[in-house]
């Protein structure tokens, strides 16, 4: 991992390099892929933020995050956090997806909130470890199907 690891906005110029992201085949039941994640973020404009995360002049991966959403009730709590997370499969294991939660860690901060959600699927090949690793702690809630759980920023 270089020193020239930045989230990029997805443009014209970068999409068709996007749509080449994939997951690791075993991973693949776990995470939407690219073209999916950017047709749910152009249909949720008030809330996606999608990022390219690039390391100098290669894109290595893709993560979109959500700030200040209420889910359930109208009296839920504001929740800010990752929507989706993809490593490329040949850039994996290089400290890229801890960036990106970082990086989306960060600007939850800047806007004002304290705590970064995530919800993820369980199993063998699944990202809960990864998450864990990362000091995010199940909630005891579940959202369709998914453990949704924190990391809290103060």
């Amino acid at each position: 991992m270089t020193t020239a690891l930045r989230l990029e906005q997805v443009t014209p110029d970068n999409i068709h390099d996007a749509f080449r992201l994939a997951v690791r085949p075993e991973q693949g039941r776990y995470v939407e892929s690219v073209a999916e994640s950017l047709a749910e973020a152009y249909v949720h404009q008030d809330i996606a933020w999608p990022r390219l995360i690039a390391d100098g002049d290669r894109l290595v991966g893709f993560v979109m995050a959500f700030f200040d959403v209420r889910f359930e009730q109208p009296d839920d709590r504001l929740r800010s956090g990752l929507w989706r997370l993809a490593v490329d499969a040949g850039e994996q294991g290089r400290g890229y997806g801890r960036f990106a939660v970082q990086a989306v860690a960060e600007e939850v901060r800047r806007r004002g909130q304290d705590r970064v959600t995530v919800t993820y699927k369980q199993g063998e090949h699944g990202p809960e470890d990864f998450y864990r690793r990362l000091g995010f702690r199940p909630t005891g809630e579940m959202s369709e199907g998914e453990v949704v759980a924190e990391l809290d920023l103060t």
